[in-house]
């Protein structure tokens, strides 16, 4: 739910304003004989994402290229057609949305299906390098008093909920509410409207308003609270591993191998940390992502 982002149509004509002409920008410059080029990292219009972009701009500076970045585009469709349009080279990109944005009658959830079957839908002239182990996918925590009384799965869950209220963002029982029965035969006692994984959500759990909320793996308030994470063992929630989307010119195979060390690099924790020291501790984003690409060698 987090990462379908609302459209921004002032953010796109900056991108297109700001980007040039797109032989300029759009990697056709790059030296295919293994050299670098030009080309632009857009993001969408969250820390996370912004993080990501900055750290894909810096691997490809070392490997050669002149990487600038367009943070904050917009939605999905938006930042689809800039790559089409060459106004950008690479995003980073979350595995199960981004299929679901292609092929909305997938079903698949595990991570290697995800993966798999998001190859065989990405338009022409578009690619997905390597994806990474780090995930962004919705979650339901709970409280530590309620996972030491038995609580420890969606599983564990399931014979509970009736006695349960859930804090979920508007659309979560449209989506989830019939699945969630169906896989643990959960129906909560109450479904609270609150946040997408904002600060009401954690306002309430934390209060006893609610005792189950869905949030994000990678939120810096799982930890800074000391909920605990529910397993998911069926797979409810599709998987959401950062995966780089490509105009497949814009990079040399210096960049492909600059931008898979990126994804091998990453795992949800040092996901969450980086957007950590954006929101809780106040860095900037340039100077995270600049850490993350030093310390791993990228």
């Amino acid at each position: 739910m987090k990462r379908t982002v609302a459209a921004l149509a002032v953010g796109t004509a900056l991108l297109l304003s700001a980007c040039g002409s797109s032989q300029s920008l759009s990697g056709n410059s790059s030296d295919q004989s293994g050299g670098g080029g030009d080309v632009v990292v857009g993001s969408a219009d969250f820390t996370e994402n912004k993080v990501l972009a900055e750290v894909y701009a810096g691997a490809l500076r070392n490997a050669g290229f002149k990487a600038t970045v367009k943070p904050g585009i917009g939605a999905r469709d938006i930042v689809v057609k800039a790559l089409q349009d060459k106004s950008l080279g690479v995003v980073p990109e979350y595995s199960g949305n981004l299929l679901n944005f292609f092929d909305k009658s997938n079903t698949t959830s595990t991570s290697e299906d995800v993966y798999a079957a998001l190859k065989t839908k990405v338009p022409a002239g578009l690619g997905v390098y390597d994806k990474s182990a780090a995930e962004d996918k919705d979650v339901l925590v709970v409280t530590k008093q309620t996972a030491d009384s038995g609580v420890k799965s969606m599983a564990d869950l399931g014979p509970k909920c009736a006695t349960l209220v859930l804090g979920a963002a508007g659309e979560w029982p449209q989506r989830w509410k019939d699945k969630i029965k169906e896989l643990y035969g959960c129906e909560f006692k109450e479904i609270k409207a609150t946040d997408a994984g904002g600060p009401i959500t954690v306002d309430k759990l934390k209060s006893g308003e609610t005792q189950v909320a869905n949030l994000f793996t990678t939120s810096s308030d799982i930890a800074a609270n000391g909920f605990v994470q529910l397993a998911d063992p069926k797979n409810m929630y599709p998987a959401q591993n950062i995966v780089p989307l490509v105009r497949n010119d814009a990079l040399t195979d210096k960049g492909k191998t600059a931008l898979n060390k990126v994804s091998a690099a990453l795992t949800t924790d040092k996901l969450a940390a980086l957007v950590k020291r954006v929101d809780v501790d106040k860095e900037t984003v340039a100077n995270v992502a600049a850490d993350f690409v030093k310390q791993n060698n990228l």
